[in-house]
């Protein structure tokens, strides 16, 4: 195999997450008596991490004045504390192709801005944690995607070459971290990316489902 490592991204690539993450911002909203968003405008605003999400609620919205940013997080991370992992699930196939990847001999790690303990959270719940040799969340390093740094992580500690591995993710904030990584930028179409076609930011190559890219990287039987 050519690909020895793929990186996956994990909200939009590997879950849904969204509707657990538009709860919690809607209920730290409603703890400051402000007005709920709806679920589109939480999906447009994935992919950064959420505090950046939570930033972009506030300043579209024109909440700033009435709430600092500061004051919302701790409200909004107890609530997403309490949602996380509730509602999100895998994609249709996920798990037949991350198992067929793995038994195949694939270096496999998620690199995701959401803070580490909730990727831990839903990647232990969802029994897909021997499949990763490593779980990198937006906290885990001083700098998180597109900087380069995560997967360059992931490159050295698995003692993997750039033009071995691959970056698999929904948005284009994955497709700008793999370029400056210099590795392979995959991406599937069916995730976030801000509201925009995954297309619109040129990946190498757009799979329709992770299994689709498993069988692109395993050999025929």
């Amino acid at each position: 195999m050519k690909t020895q490592l793929i990186t996956f991204d994990l909200d939009g690539t590997l879950f849904d997450t969204a509707p657990e993450i538009a709860l919690a911002v809607n209920r730290a909203l409603e703890a400051h008596g402000l007005a709920p968003v709806s679920l589109d405008t939480v999906i447009g605003y994935i992919g950064n991490g959420t505090r950046e999400l939570m930033r972009q609620v506030l300043a579209s919205h024109g909440l700033e004045a009435q709430i600092t940013l500061d004051e919302m997080m701790p409200v909004f991370d107890t609530h997403y504390d309490a949602t996380a992992g509730t509602t999100a699930t895998p994609y249709p196939g996920v798990a037949a192709a991350l198992a067929r990847l793995r038994a195949a001999g694939m270096r496999m790690a998620v690199v995701t801005n959401k803070d580490h303990r909730f990727a831990q959270r839903l990647i232990e719940r969802a029994g897909f944690a021997p499949y990763f040799d490593v779980v990198l969340g937006g906290d885990s390093l001083p700098d998180k995607k597109p900087h380069p740094a995560p997967i360059l992580y992931c490159l050295e500690r698995l003692d993997v070459p750039m033009d071995s591995a691959a970056h698999l993710g929904d948005s284009r904030t994955d497709v700008q971290s793999a370029r400056r990584a210099g590795v392979a930028a995959w991406a599937v179409p069916y995730g976030y990316n801000h509201g925009a076609p995954i297309a619109q930011a040129y990946p190498d190559r757009v799979f329709a489902s992770i299994a689709e890219m498993a069988d692109h990287v395993l050999p025929p039987n």
